[in-house]
């Protein structure tokens, strides 16, 4: 199991969430949460409009998070890779959390090929797995792969109450990559965040299935808000793919 990081600050139990994660040693890349939070600030830094309902969520969850991850935590999340590497039926395929420069670059659907083609040629590998955005998707650039492994932090922006996730399945000269639905226990989620006194907006996305209207979207979201995802595959031919040192496991600190 990989995680592409962002771990602590879409609930009220930060803690819990990084001890479980540990104790199932799954991997673990660094994202902008895990960034700040282990060098103690508390914010995003994402840009949001200073007052919006954006900026006022991530104050409050950073702060939360803050005040409740122990500070061997802290630790370990400063600890953690920027980037995760393996090779998969003959593909190296690198994991990032955003872009594979800007930790908190979203890529959307609609992103423009030329700018995958940048991200993917930057990182060195064959495919990038990454999440930022929120938006799971997958997109092929020339014979390089560029998937967006949908989030179980939030749902999608669909007006569902569903969180996504990835598995990757290897074949013999392919990758098959599904991406799939999660029901989670959303009423228990969100009567934690209000009980732990969080910005409303969090608790209101997790109820509705919907971001806050500032909160920094794709062109197509902007264009069909709420539009209901389905899951979906992708069967990425690894024919063309050079043959390349074969690249080990990073192990969760």
């Amino acid at each position: 199991m990989i995680c592409s990081g962002g771990l602590a600050t879409y609930c009220a139990d930060a803690q819990a969430t990084a001890d479980l994660l540990r104790t199932h040693d799954v991997v673990v890349v660094a994202g902008n949460v895990e960034e700040r939070l282990s060098v103690g600030v508390k914010h995003c830094g994402c840009g949001f409009n200073e007052g919006s309902a954006c900026d006022v969520l991530a104050s409050s969850r950073y702060d939360h998070a803050g005040h409740t991850i122990y500070k061997e935590t802290n630790c370990w999340m400063g600890s953690l890779p920027h980037i995760a590497t393996f090779t998969m039926s003959r593909a190296h395929l690198a994991v990032a959390h955003g872009g594979v420069t800007q930790t908190n670059r979203s890529i959307f659907p609609a992103t423009p090929d030329e700018d995958l083609r940048r991200e993917l040629q930057l990182s060195g590998t064959d495919g990038v797995i990454a999440e930022h955005s929120k938006k799971r998707h997958s997109r092929q650039v020339d014979s390089q792969l560029w998937h967006n492994a949908g989030a179980i932090s939030m749902p999608a922006n669909d007006r569902t109450l569903r969180l996504w996730y990835s598995v990757v399945t290897p074949g013999s000269d392919s990758i098959y990559i599904k991406i799939q639905a999660l029901d989670f226990n959303w009423r228990g989620a969100v009567a934690k965040i209000r009980a732990a006194g969080l910005s409303l907006a969090c608790a209101d996305a997790l109820e509705i299935g919907l971001w806050p209207r500032d909160k920094i979207i794709s062109s197509d979201d902007q264009a069909q808000p709420g539009r209901t995802l389905t899951e979906s595959a992708l069967k990425w031919s690894t024919r063309g793919v050079m043959p390349k040192p074969k690249s080990q496991r990073i192990a969760a600190p």
